[in-house]
């Protein structure tokens, strides 16, 4: 991912991440693989700052997340 990609997925699970809960559309674990490929790539630290939040954010959500199956 070049910078500006990296910079538009940061900003987009940002604002995802303000109103995700454990029963949005999309399970967790999507989020989670998206954050992930973030967080695989060559951040600059203000990136891997934000990065790092959105972890945390996540895994509050899946800690709190009903076991499914």
């Amino acid at each position: 991912m070049d910078n500006y990609q990296l910079e538009s997925e940061l900003q987009h699970l940002e604002r995802v991440f303000k109103n995700i809960s454990a029963e949005h559309r999309f399970p967790l674990s999507y989020w989670r693989n998206r954050l992930n490929a973030v967080m695989a790539a060559r951040l600059v630290p203000s990136q891997l700052t934000r990065a790092r939040k959105l972890d945390e954010q996540l895994r509050v959500l899946e800690m709190r997340a009903p076991a499914v199956g």
